[in-house]
């Protein structure tokens, strides 16, 4: 876990990604490139200089000859190679990163030294560790609001035959693996099991009187406030940069039987120190 805060305007995007599992067949180069495009380039009306990014982990494929996962037809280099590939292809939005987290395809070389702190450094970016909370401050050290990121372990899976019910499943199953990490984090995101997912925040009617008449209202929390409702949170599964299929190989993800999935990454619109909305951008 490790605690970082930031200065920002009151205005910007925030881009979660993470999962691009660098030095395999299976990495979608093509998607990644279009993340950082975007990052690049006005988004929403907002310019690329108020764009920022948080990488979720799995950079690297990170897997090794001893691994019981490695098919020389799918790795296709190692993991030095690897994180020298990764640093080149973050350079050109290091500064736009606002921390970097390790997955457990790191977390499985970690005898040999940790590759993401490494690579974080390299790259003058904050190193997260697995987790982190950060605090987003205005210049006058007010605050915005709170984000909590992890990795994550836990799978998100749903066997529900309608599609209406199966990706509330999905919400509820991101929300309830996140909703005790942090009471005062207004977002909370997690990568890991490669899917793309957003649940907003829900508001209930309710209604007051003032001893004369009867009034409605909506629950909601205020950005700051020490403890939020979980039900007045954001939160998000970042999605990955790692196809399912390639012609004339197959790997663990096929033979593990998993399903295909949108390939992507989230936007989350902050505008006057508000989150607005956030995208779901498939590449």
């Amino acid at each position: 876990m490790q605690l970082i805060t930031h200065t920002m305007p009151a205005s910007f995007n925030l881009f979660p990604f993470g999962d691009i599992h660098l030095g395999t067949i299976l990495h979608y180069g093509r998607g990644v490139a279009k993340l950082i495009d975007k990052m690049e380039s006005f988004y929403d009306g907002i310019p690329p200089r108020h764009n920022y990014g948080i990488n979720m982990g799995d950079t690297l494929e990170a897997i090794t000859l001893d691994d019981e996962r490695y098919d020389p037809a799918i790795c296709k280099n190692f993991p030095l190679e690897q994180m020298k590939d990764a640093i080149e292809l973050l350079r050109p939005i290091k500064k736009k990163l606002l921390c970097m987290l390790y997955g457990n395809h790191e977390k499985k070389l970690m005898r040999f030294g940790n590759l993401t702190e490494w690579m974080a450094q390299k790259l003058d970016v904050p190193y997260g560790t697995f987790s982190a909370k950060l605090t987003y401050v205005d210049r006058k050290g007010r605050l915005l609001f709170k984000h909590f990121v992890t990795h994550g372990r836990k799978s998100i899976n749903s066997i529900a035959d309608d599609p209406i019910r199966r990706i509330a499943n999905l919400k509820l199953i991101l929300k309830k693996h996140l909703k005790y990490k942090a009471g005062d984090a207004i977002l909370m995101c997690k990568g890991h099991t490669h899917k793309l997912l957003v649940s907003k925040p829900e508001s209930e009617l309710y209604l007051t009187d003032d001893t004369r008449k009867l009034s409605q209202a909506y629950t909601t929390s205020d950005h700051t406030q020490n403890f939020i409702h979980p039900d007045h949170r954001w939160y998000v599964n970042t999605g990955s940069f790692y196809r399912l299929y390639e012609l004339g190989v197959s790997g663990y993800a096929e033979e593990a039987d998993y399903d295909p999935i949108a390939q992507g990454f989230a936007v989350v619109r902050v505008r006057d120190r508000i989150i607005v909305g956030i995208d779901q951008v498939e590449v």
